[in-house]
């Protein structure tokens, strides 16, 4: 039988782990990611998953969304599913990025559903895997690509 308590700590790791990167706190995110983590972002981008260090995951997310003035990720209708020491979190997700003063507009919004694996711990609970399947967007993506990669 799983816990109310297991089901609330699997959400709201997966929501401090989108409010960390919203508030650029980085240093935060470590304690919410296993050490290997899987990133499937080919519904957007095409290609495969990738398999990368934690350290590496946030490097990443830290330049591709670092440039940007602000970004909120609201994740909703969360339905957390655990099975022993491993859990499944979906939600569906809205994502607004925020860049003033660009060309074709300053935002860009995207919408769809995450996916989270979760693997629990001697430390809790850390994510394991995210899966982002984009369902709609809106805005201009263009904002995304940091100056130095134009």
């Amino acid at each position: 039988m799983t816990s109310a308590e297991d089901r609330i700590d699997v959400t709201e790791t997966c929501t401090r782990m989108l409010w960390h990167v919203d508030l650029r706190q980085w240093e935060a995110l470590p304690a919410l990611l296993a050490e290997k983590v899987t990133l499937d972002y080919t519904s957007l981008f095409g290609g495969e998953p990738v398999v990368s260090t934690r350290d590496r995951v946030i490097a990443d997310w830290r330049a591709g969304l670092g440039h940007l003035k602000a970004t909120q990720h609201l994740i909703g209708n969360q339905i957390a599913e655990v099975h022993g020491d491993e859990a499944v979190l979906t939600a569906h997700f809205q994502a607004t990025h925020l860049l003033p003063g660009d060309h074709g507009g300053p935002t860009w919004t995207l919408g769809g559903h995450y996916r989270f694996g979760l693997a629990r711990g001697g430390s809790g609970w850390r994510i394991t895997d995210v899966v982002m399947t984009a369902v709609w967007a809106d805005g201009n993506q263009q904002i995304m690509t940091p100056p130095d990669s134009q």
